[in-house]
Parts: C-alpha cells; structure tokens; sequence
C-alpha cells in the first residue's frame, strides 16, 4: 500500500507500536549508541544556547537524549521537559535519568508534532533523529517555532544520504531483493528522509526561524564484530524483526548472511566493525 493512502493516525500508531517492541532493544544496546553519539547531543546543546538556568524541551527524545545532556547544562535551576510517543523508549530515558542523578528532567509521553504540552516560552528546544518520522515535519517545526521564547532558539540532527550513512544502509538493498521487497516510497518515513536539507531548511523558514545554520558531523559507531552489529539491527528495529519472523528459515539465513557480510566490509584493522556516518546538524533562532 502506498503511504500516502495511509493515514498519519496510522503511521503514528503504526510508530509508537514499533518503537515499543524495539524499546528492550534500545536498552541493551544505548550504551554503545550514547558512547558513540555523545558528541552530538552535546553540539545540539551548544547550537540550541543552553546554559545555567534555561528552560529546555527535547522531542522525541528516545532513550532520553538530548535531554540529559541538556539537563546537566541547565543545571541547577534550568530543567528540561523530554517528549516521546512511545511508553517503552520513555521507561528507558527514566531509568537512565534515574541511575545518572539527574533530577531536573520530566519525561512525558506526548506526540512531537502537536506538542500538546501547556508550557511555552522555552529558552530552547532540541531534536536527535526524531524529525525525520514524523509525518508533518514541517507542522512540527511550526509548532516548536511557537513554543520558543523570542530569541529563543532550536537545534535538530537528521541523517544525511544512504551513500554517507552506512550504519543504516549496510545490507538494505540485498535484504530487499532476498525478501523480494518493493522499493520505499518516495517520502517513507525512516532515519533517511531528510537527508536533502533543502526540504528542512525550507521548513525552518516558512516557520519563521531566522539565522539558520546547517553544519556535518561524522559518528563513528564501532561494534566488536560484524555478527554483532547484526544482532545490533534485529534488537532495534522491528520492521526487520519482523520480517525475519515471516520469511522461510532458508530467506532468515541469507537476509542475516547478506546484512553481516555488508559490515565485514567495514571491519577495520583491530578486528572491530566501524562505520564513518554523517549527521546533519541545523540550528536556528526565534
């Protein structure tokens, strides 16, 4: 079914139930992830000007990033309010909150584009990878744009093109032709949609936003073997993991051959898999 005859509703409901069963996923392996990834919620921090004191909002927050590292900026008097559709990834982000010390975050289930939330007037609001899998970006922008203060300012990483981000497109193609997959539409939702940053530009100017700013990034996620990045992708994404359970056991075994043979390619000289990825970082003003 083409996407554009689904409705947003669904996708969102569709989302939050993938998330959900990715969550226990996402916690085994955010360790890895925030140890490879920490550098950017710290430039979002910087571009979004949080300093002692602000009053901050992460959409979207998954395992609760931005928002800790948004916290601890802020701290002591500033506080942050982290946002996410999913039940399961919020669990995560407060036990994570819960066993650093950080105190001065809340966590709230909420959608990130209609931000039905009763607070305005934020110093700053933050986005990791969340714009991307939402319908209406662009409504969502336009409503970050009226939470801000005047002045206040919004900073956001998307993923940049499938030929510069390998972690996402190792194996994709052959696991399509295995299951017999039809292309994605063209606007699906998925970690690579924004990777034009003209379309999110776009969206920040119509918003309103001023002074916007776009700068790359490379993450370096390295794992202990090409096998575990592998279990890495079943563990967090459960459209794949729900794929290998409606396949043969004989399509199971190629698709998961043709994803660990993709990540031998990116094995370095110590042994370890590594793949050199790139995040496109945008920021702007109220």
């Amino acid at each position: 079914m083409a996407e554009s005859a689904v409705s947003p509703e669904r996708l969102k409901e569709e989302q939050r139930r993938d998330w959900d069963i990715a969550a226990a996923g996402w916690k085994k392996w955010w360790p890895l992830f925030e140890q490879c990834a920490s550098h950017v919620s710290e430039r979002l921090v910087e571009l979004a000007g949080v300093r002692p004191g602000a009053r901050v909002l992460d959409i979207a927050t998954g395992n609760g990033e931005p928002a800790l590292t948004a916290a601890r900026r802020a701290a002591p008097a500033g506080f942050v309010i982290a946002t996410d559709q999913s039940p399961g990834m919020i669990a995560i982000a407060r036990e994570r909150a819960a066993a650093a010390g950080v105190a001065n975050v809340e966590f709230r289930q909420i959608d990130g584009e209609s931000l039905d939330i009763p607070e305005r007037d934020f110093d700053a609001v933050v986005c990791r990878w969340g714009l991307m899998f939402m319908p209406d970006y662009a409504g969502a922008v336009r409503a970050i744009h009226a939470r801000l203060k005047p002045g206040g300012r919004f900073a956001t990483a998307v993923w940049a093109g499938a030929d510069r981000v390998p972690m996402i497109a190792i194996g994709a193609e052959a696991v399509r032709r295995i299951a017999a997959l039809p292309p994605p539409p063209p606007d699906a939702l998925g970690p690579l949609r924004l990777a034009d940053e003209s379309r999110l530009r776009a969206a920040l100017s119509a918003a309103g936003f001023r002074d916007i700013a776009v700068e790359r990034m490379i993450v370096e996620f390295v794992f202990d073997s090409p096998e575990d990045f592998t279990q890495m992708r079943v563990d967090v994404s459960a459209q794949f993991h729900a794929l290998l359970d409606r396949v043969s056991a004989a399509e199971r075994g190629r698709i998961i051959a043709a994803v660990t043979d993709g990540a031998r390619a990116f094995v370095a000289a110590d042994g370890k898999e590594r793949t050199r990825n790139e995040t496109i970082c945008f920021s702007a003003a109220r």
